[in-house]
Formats: C-alpha cells, sequence, structure tokens
C-alpha cells in the first residue's frame, strides 16, 4: 500500500498540511483520485448516509459533485493527535436550479500508519444564501489560491 505523507504521530505543521491537502483534492474534483486518500475498508458516516470502501467513495462523490455544482471548498484544523484529525469546514455550492448554499460542517479523521484516512464522520447543516452572498471566488474545478482567504479571515 502507498504512503499518503504527511504520516501519523501528526504535529500542528503536518495536521494543517494534511487538512490543506484533502482540500485541494476535494476541490479539484476527482472521485478516483480522491479514493486514493483512504484506506480500501474506509468507513464513512456523510449526514446520514454511511460509506463503506473506495468504490462507494467514488459513487458517493460522483453524485454529490454531479448535483452541487461550482463547489468550492475551505478546511481548516480544528484539533489534532497521534493519529487523529478535527477539521471544521465551508463549502459552497448551487443546485440545478440556481439556488445557492453555504454548508458548514466538521468532519474527525482517523488515520492509519500509511497516512490514508480509514474513518470519517461528517456533521452538515446547510444555509440558502443569495448568490450575491458568495465568499468563495475562484476558478473550478481546482485547489483554493494561496492568497485566498480561509475560514477564519472569511469570518466563517
Amino acid at each position: 500500500m502507498n504512503a499518503r505523507p504527511p504520516l501519523p504521530p501528526f504535529t500542528r505543521e503536518t495536521a494543517v498540511q494534511k487538512v490543506r491537502a484533502a482540500e485541494n483534492a476535494w476541490n479539484k474534483q476527482d472521485p478516483e483520485a480522491v479514493s486514493l486518500a483512504y484506506t480500501p475498508d474506509t468507513y464513512w458516516r456523510n449526514r446520514d448516509v454511511f460509506v463503506n470502501g473506495r468504490a462507494e467513495v467514488v459513487e458517493f462523490l460522483t453524485q454529490k459533485w454531479a448535483r452541487e455544482l461550482d463547489y468550492r471548498l475551505i478546511k481548516e484544523l480544528w484539533a489534532f493527535t497521534d493519529d487523529r484529525i478535527a477539521v471544521r469546514f465551508v463549502y459552497e455550492s448551487h443546485d440545478a436550479a440556481g439556488q445557492w448554499y453555504r454548508s458548514h460542517g466538521n468532519e474527525n479523521w482517523e488515520f492509519d500508519e500509511n497516512g490514508l484516512m480509514r474513518v470519517r464522520r461528517a456533521s452538515i447543516n446547510d444555509q440558502v444564501i443569495a448568490e450575491s452572498d458568495r465568499l468563495f471566488h475562484w476558478d473550478v474545478p481546482g485547489p483554493r489560491p494561496d492568497d485566498h482567504p480561509g475560514l477564519t479571515e472569511l469570518g466563517l
């Protein structure tokens, strides 16, 4: 199995690196590539959906990005231990009818010794917003530019 640095045990610096790597990967919206950051038998709870294994991760993300259009995500480190990271995140997207949403959430991650995520638990709440209230502005799909403000700087 390929290692996915940074590896546990995490320091503050490596936990921040891991969070930004995850954010960048999700913003590229490539389900197959994203799935490789997870163990083959990864377990997820995403809202009320339970996902088991990489194949289900690919299916879940394919469906997600088909309905959450112009998806832009920012993650921020909340806390960490040796092999676990907690993040808070916000993403903006719109549905096929053009309604924009800002989705606020928290994730708890657990990693194996190779730096692959074996457990992901996500709790998410959606807020309806006007297009004029959007705060995330960069070309998609693709990572957030380094000079784009993070969640704290945006007051989220």
